[in-house]
Parts: C-alpha cells; structure tokens; sequence
C-alpha cells in the first residue's frame, strides 16, 4: 500500500467517524421544538428512542438520516477510489460514531440505522430481504431491539453466505462478522432487560423513566 493509499484511508475512516457521528435525533428535536431524546426512555439518540421523544413522524424522519450516514460513508469511500476494504472500515466507523457520538460526550444510539444504510450500499439485495424481517420481527414482538438483534444477526449470516457463493469481495466478511458484533454490542444493556423482562416495548409512553 502506498503512502498516499494509507493516508487516503485514514481520512476516509476518521470522516465516517465524525459523519457517523451526527447526532440527528438532538439535531431534529432541537429544529422542531421537541424534548431531547437523551432527557427520556433509555435515554438514547436512535430510532426508538427518539419515537418516544418525538413520536413516528419526526423519528422517521431522524431515522432516514442516520440511515444516510451509513450510505453516505460508503459512497465516500468509492468516489475517493479508495476500494471495498477501506468502504467497509468507513462502515464500522460510522457505526461506532454512531454510537459513541463525539458531539454528544460518547453517547449516542445503537448503530443499527447506519448499519443498515451501510449495507444498502455493501449489499443492496440483502438490505432488501432485511428490511421485512426488521419490521415483522418488531410487528410481532413489539421491541425494537429484537427487531434489531435479529435483523443484524441475519444480515451477517446472509452476507457471509453471499460472499462465499456468488462470490462477493472478501472484505466484506470484515463487515458481516464486525457489523454484527458492534450491534450486539451496542444492544448489551437492552439484552439483560429483556432478560429480566423489563425492556422496553414500542408504544411505551414518552414520559417512561
């Protein structure tokens, strides 16, 4: 790899980083007038959260651009030239700025919709079958991290299996295994309150502690 490719790289990643890390939920409340979402629920800036905050209208909206980050990091990484390795890099990135925001002390949400607008660039098939399974998933159960844990657990195996058969670029077995598992990670406190059965459910009052 040359210096120049190395350096290229490093930008690319430290970009998504902060891209990833665009706080849009705060962001829309703050244009709407509505309460911030880190004051209520779990206390998180992504999807669910920001519903119970803002209700389904402004958490879509949020939604969409958190999605947009993921794509948008990916596309970066292509336009600049910089290869599959270093979009899937930029991927992950994004996920943990996300997550670990640094506009917001290293809070955030849960990555799921950058991983998610990601992969719609990575593997735009796959994103399509997921996509139905996250909204039946969450239909059925009613909690969001179910919908988001199996999703994200499915959405690995299928990349795996796709990468392997078709065959995909290897890297992307890079994003399949270090996708799901920042998003497992990510969903570690909502996995031991489904465990002890206190966890949230979609349709929780907004004034729920």
């Amino acid at each position: 790899m040359e210096p120049f490719e190395i350096i290229r790289a490093i930008l690319v990643v430290v970009a998504a980083y902060f891209i990833g890390g665009i706080p849009w939920g705060v962001i829309v409340a703050k244009v709407t007038g509505g309460p911030d979402p880190r004051t209520m629920g779990s206390g998180r800036t992504g999807g669910a959260n920001v519903m119970r905050a803002l209700g389904p209208r402004l958490a879509l909206v949020s939604g969409l651009l958190d999605m947009l980050k993921g794509t948008a990091v990916v596309v970066l990484a292509f336009v600049v030239g910089a290869g599959t390795g270093v979009a899937v890099a930029a991927a992950l990135a994004a996920i943990i700025g996300h997550s670990r925001s640094p506009f917001l002390g290293l809070g955030g949400g849960r990555g799921v919709a950058p991983s998610f607008g990601a992969l719609l660039a990575l593997a735009p098939l796959i994103a399509a079958i997921i996509l139905p399974l996250f909204l039946i998933v969450i239909a059925i159960t009613r909690y969001s991290s179910v919908g988001s844990l199996v999703a994200s657990a499915t959405a690995g195996i299928l990349l795996t299996i796709a990468t392997t058969v078709i065959p995909l670029d290897p890297w992307l077995y890079l994003y399949a295994v270090g996708g799901t598992v920042l998003i497992w990670v990510f969903h570690l406190d909502n996995l031991q309150r489904l465990v002890a059965g206190t966890e949230r459910k979609i349709g929780t009052p907004r004034t729920d502690g």
